[in-house]
């Protein structure tokens, strides 16, 4: 009994030192997702319509990717609004651009991975637009002559932020968005003190250090099965990054984890198609591999 209670109480330092560095972030995060939610996601998403009428040609893929970060909806809500676009006349590149960066980044990620230090916040927000940029490119260069997605089974978006009382509305964003995210919030922090505990320093520094091209590799396979929600990795990857993560690898991890995310995929999967959905995985795969590398040239 006193071996499990000391291990216990090892735990529960780790656990409340995590919660006392994260928690500031994730509140942040969550006030201001909610606020853009309620009060400025019309004008993000009636942006995007006028991208069309701009006649920017490929240069729109900027604002578009851009516009998709400023997104905060998740990848459900991020479709249907697609599919009303696509029926308006928007190319399937500039939808290409604005939902890649969407399922990567949107507002509140930005204020969780502050957490992370103001190098890997950097890091993150221009891999995932020039992400974003890069899939709207290759739409625009080999489905130019063809359609890229399929939103016939998608409806118009329905908007659940209607309560006429504008302090009610923003609650109950606040609290739908606390209700997705502070379960996955909690189990990264259990799993952050476990790593902390349990997992020797050199183990991830063998793993996600030394040799640059195989912890990259890693990261990037490892965000695959393990990223669940944005708030719950933020725990995880400042640990690792403690522990001797190359700032490459956690790159990677943050453009595979969310891209792959099994709800993510579970939508793009009825919007692509077998073929179409198998090159997004490549796509997501070789880019992060790349990009983790690059990073690891350059710092």
């Amino acid at each position: 009994m006193e071996v499990l209670h000391r291990e216990f109480v090892y735990l529960w330092y780790y656990f409340t030192l995590q919660l006392r560095q994260i928690f500031p972030y994730w509140v942040i995060g969550m006030l201001l997702g909610s606020a853009i939610s309620v009060f400025a996601k019309g004008s993000i998403h009636a942006l995007l319509g006028k991208l069309q009428a701009k006649k920017l040609g490929i240069l729109g893929l900027i604002p578009a990717s851009l516009l998709g970060i400023a997104s905060p909806l998740c990848m459900y809500g991020t479709i249907p609004l697609a599919a009303s676009f696509s029926r308006m006349g928007v190319k399937d590149d500039l939808l290409a651009s604005f939902m890649m960066s969407s399922i990567l980044l949107n507002p509140q990620l930005i204020i969780y991975s502050a957490a992370l230090g103001t190098q890997a916040l950097v890091i993150r927000i221009v891999s995932c637009i020039l992400c974003g940029i890069a899939a709207g490119v290759l739409v625009h260069v080999f489905y130019k002559e063809k359609k890229f997605f399929n939103f016939s089974s998608f409806e118009d978006p329905q908007n659940r932020d209607t309560d006429p009382n504008l302090l009610l509305r923003f609650l109950k964003n606040l609290g739908r968005n606390i209700k997705a995210t502070g379960l996955y919030f909690l189990i990264g922090l259990v799993l952050a003190a476990l790593f902390q505990r349990y997992v020797p320093a050199d183990v991830m520094t063998a793993l996600f250090g030394g040799n640059e091209a195989f912890g990259v590799l890693m990261a990037a396979t490892i965000g695959v099965p393990l990223y669940a929600c944005g708030g719950g990795t933020i725990p995880l990857l400042q640990q690792w990054l403690w522990d001797g993560m190359r700032m490459g690898s956690a790159a990677a991890f943050m453009l595979t984890g969310p891209a792959t995310k099994i709800t993510n995929l579970s939508a793009l999967k009825i919007v692509l198609g077998i073929r179409r959905f198998l090159l997004y995985l490549a796509f997501v795969m070789v880019f992060a591999l790349s990009t983790g590398l690059l990073v690891n040239c350059i710092l």
